[in-house]
């Protein structure tokens, strides 16, 4: 015969498929970061990311990513990297530079699903790559799951 779970069962089930479902978001990010760059660590500084605290609608939430960098043949960014922590698909922007740019600075309109960590990832023609990352709100959501 079957009988349904107990409302306090059901509950305890689904907090403790929780914190199973953080960490599979955290290794997706991870491998989306991976991904891009490889296994080289990132360092933090030389990266500034502009975003609002609080997105009113996640539709289109502008980003700039500005990164430190003579932009010369012996020193620039070569790529810039945008990712969000808690949206359907992480990676969310790839930027490729050239030295021939005056700054390696990117624009862009972005879509959140809900608060989370947007993170910004620089490559830079020596191998190194920079980090840093930004807390925003979203009051309306602007992707479907």
């Amino acid at each position: 015969m079957n009988t349904p779970l107990p409302r306090r069962a059901a509950i305890g089930l689904l907090l403790l498929a929780l914190p199973g479902a953080a960490v599979a978001q955290e290794d997706a990010v991870a491998a989306a970061i991976r991904e891009q760059v490889g296994d080289t660590p990132a360092t933090e500084g030389g990266i500034t990311l502009r975003a609002p605290p609080v997105a009113e609608n996640g539709g289109q939430v502008p980003v700039t990513v500005l990164v430190e960098s003579p932009q010369t043949a012996e020193a620039h960014v070569t790529a810039i990297h945008v990712f969000a922590t808690r949206n359907p698909t992480p990676g969310v922007a790839s930027f490729r530079l050239t030295p021939l740019m005056a700054r390696a600075e990117v624009q862009t309109r972005i879509r959140l699903a809900e608060d989370q960590r947007i993170i910004a990832v620089a490559t830079m023609s020596d191998g190194t790559v920079r980090r840093t990352a930004a807390e925003l709100r979203v009051t309306t959501g602007g992707c479907l799951s």
